[in-house]
């Protein structure tokens, strides 16, 4: 792969714009990172009020935004995967399924922190 030439401070202003470029596209595209935006915008205010240590509030804010990172990841995944072709293939439904079953341990993930937070 060619190198930009980009470097120091010029490289990040770039890398941040491709950033939020991404997720400008995960907004856009994908009804499953919205909804789990709406969900982000709802618990990472209320963990502020559940946590009683700086520790629970790190858990409960990484365990929602981890959520996200693996949406968009599987997203990247689901996108290279119908770039290559629309024929049915064994490795693109298993890359697909992958990047599913990642989202859904996000998600369990999620679930697991913020009950132990919560009733334990």
């Amino acid at each position: 792969m060619a190198k930009t030439g980009y470097t120091g401070l010029t490289r990040i202003i770039k890398a941040t714009g491709y950033s939020v470029l991404g997720l400008k596209a995960a907004f856009k595209h994908e009804a499953a990172f919205r909804q789990e935006l709406l969900l982000a915008l709802i618990l990472i205010p209320l963990s502020f009020w559940l946590a009683n240590t700086k520790v629970e509030l790190a858990l409960l804010i990484a365990s929602v935004m981890l959520v996200l990172i693996v949406e968009i990841l599987n997203s990247a995944v689901e996108a290279v995967v119908d770039r290559l072709g629309d024929e049915l293939h064994e490795l693109s439904g298993r890359a697909k399924d992958l990047g599913s079953a990642a989202v859904a341990l996000a998600l369990f993930n999620l679930l697991i922190v913020w009950g132990l937070v919560i009733f334990y």
